[in-house]
């Protein structure tokens, strides 16, 4: 496995590739941002904006939202635009309370708001599938997250679909899906962490059509006749967690007061207690977790630096998040022992070994690694 050698992100993150020189596309994205005139990118998007304005007929637009400070810098930035906003939440089925109190707060700012529940037995049974079949959970909850939005946008006729962070630029994907303004399926299909399926992929037996429906959007035609565009902010201004945090923050957004859920940050992935899991996951399919993305950010900000984030890392230790997934098995009704086995079928052998009973990893970057921490012990089972 090897790493960037700039940040620490390793070449098996999914879409992340690594240049002669062994810089990843993040890295490589973050440095071309020098180049880019962000004065005339803003002024693009009053264009945008004003186009949205012309032609909405109630709505201007519509922002995707959560309980998160990214969700409340996108409504902040729109409607100090004079966007009329609707914002629309997919609710996941273990909301938090501060995600909540975020929500309520965002809605005081002076949106309306659609919070979409989806049957909790449809999901318990969608979600076990797809950590079954791929390895993470996580499969329905994106899918919703942006099939809701734009079923929502094109049944209302609004013409502008707002995101934040757009992971085709901040990963270094291809020019041509960088800039937005058609989420059709070749999209969705590469960033949309759906593993390349659709709902239609998930009918059977047990899943009907029927079932299924809030996870089917509208055709890449219907969003053409419709006349929904799709932004990301950050090709409009420059994204840094940091930055939108204390946007949102002078707008009344309020980090866990129990700290950082996952990862680093503490006002990150606070909505939803199973998301701790999709993370955690990816340490066995790809040899890193949350925490590497988020200090792989902090060092190209200039925040840290590599060797500050892998002592980080090694003070870390293992992060697996015993009381989500213990949550997550009451939830879909199986004991934590087949959540164990079904999680070591995805366990990625091109990059670990056993040694001595544990698994380990080779050329791992931190050499004095723990390997006896319970992410690696439940390979014994």
């Amino acid at each position: 496995m090897r790493a960037c050698r700039r940040c620490i992100l390793p070449e098996t993150r999914p879409n992340l590739t690594l240049d002669a020189e062994g810089i990843c596309g993040a890295c490589r994205a973050f440095e071309s941002r020098r180049t880019i005139d962000w004065e005339a990118r803003a002024k693009t998007f009053e264009r945008v904006t004003a186009r949205a304005k012309r032609l909405s007929t109630g709505y201007d637009c519509l922002v995707p939202v959560s309980g998160g400070k990214d969700s409340t810098w996108q409504t902040v930035t729109c409607l100090e635009a004079g966007l009329r906003v609707l914002a629309v939440t997919w609710k996941t089925p273990v909301r938090t309370a501060i995600g909540q109190a975020n929500l309520d707060n965002l809605v005081r700012l002076g949106v309306d708001h659609i919070d979409y529940q989806i049957h909790p037995e449809v999901e318990k049974r969608f979600m076990w599938k797809a950590l079954e079949r791929f390895g993470t959970p996580a499969i329905p909850m994106h899918m919703a997250l942006f099939q809701i939005p734009l079923k929502v946008a094109t049944a209302f006729g609004i013409p502008l679909l707002v995101f934040g962070e757009n992971s085709a630029f901040e990963y270094g994907g291809p020019a041509e899906d960088q800039t937005g303004f058609e989420l059709n399926s070749r999209w969705l299909a590469r960033y949309g962490v759906m593993q390349g399926t659709t709902a239609a992929d998930w009918v059977d037996e047990t899943l009907s059509r029927k079932d299924l429906t809030p996870y089917f959007g509208p055709s890449d035609e219907q969003i053409r006749e419709r006349g929904v565009k799709t932004i990301f902010l950050g090709y409009y201004f420059p994204w840094d967690p940091q930055r939108s945090l204390e946007a949102a923050r002078q707008h009344g957004f309020q980090s866990n007061p129990g700290g950082a859920r996952t990862g680093l940050y503490d006002f990150a992935d606070i909505d939803d207690d199973f998301i701790s899991i999709h993370h955690h996951l990816k340490w066995l399919k790809f040899g890193f977790t949350r925490s590497w993305d988020n200090l792989s950010l902090e060092i190209r900000n200039g925040r840290i630096t590599r060797a500050e984030a892998i002592e980080r890392l090694r003070r870390m230790g293992d992060e697996t998040p015993h009381a989500d997934i213990e949550r997550f098995c009451a939830y879909v009704g199986v004991p934590r022992a087949r959540f164990d086995e079904t999680a070591q079928q995805f366990r990625n052998r091109s990059i670990w070994a056993r040694e001595g009973g544990i698994w380990k990893i080779p050329d791992f970057p931190i050499p004095d690694w723990d390997w006896s921490g319970a992410a690696a012990a439940t390979g014994k089972r």
